[in-house]
């Protein structure tokens, strides 16, 4: 399947809503099944992911020098956009390497925050690919495997992981 294809299939941001995960007495997750040959897969993608600069930062020295300016003078920082979702990934993929734990298939209890950061890579690889300075162009079986993961957390019901009592 082509790069452009799989990319029509993700959810257009303008349209995607999140569900209510407000469910009273408990955790809410939504259960699914990650294989090994998926998580590297992901693990794959995301560091050729996390390797794209979009702003250019780090290939532009007048940039980085008004970066280093800045900081010197204001006491700010100049961060890129994206550096908190690389934060999310990882910390993402490392919940999914534990669920995993050496075995061929593992069963991960994706949060609310697992959901976002699906739909927030996937919609990130997709911007990435489609700006023209960019040339983002990562292996479609990886992009398909990521859709795949995310749609298996849209198609599973929610459960409660630590319910609470009535006496609590």
């Amino acid at each position: 399947m082509s790069l452009d294809s799989v990319f029509g299939q993700v959810p257009d941001p303008q349209s995607h809503s999140f569900p209510s995960y407000s469910l009273p007495q408990g955790e809410p997750v939504r259960p699914i099944a990650v294989t090994a040959a998926e998580l590297e897969t992901l693990l794959s993608l995301y560091e050729t992911f996390a390797a794209v600069d979009p702003t250019g930062i780090d290939s532009n020295p007048f940039l980085r020098a008004t970066s280093d300016f800045l900081e010197e003078t204001f006491g700010t920082t100049l961060e890129r956009p994206d550096d908190r979702l690389h934060e999310d990934i990882a910390s993402m993929l490392n919940d999914f390497a534990e669920a995993v734990d050496g075995a061929t298939v593992g069963v991960v209890d994706a949060t609310a925050l697992h959901h976002r950061t699906l739909y927030f890579f996937l919609t990130g690889a997709k911007g990435y690919h489609l700006a023209p300075h960019i040339q983002f162009d990562p292996d479609p079986a990886a992009v398909e495997t990521l859709n795949e993961v995310f749609q298996r957390v849209l198609d599973q019901e929610f459960y409660l992981k630590r319910p609470k009592s009535v006496l609590e």
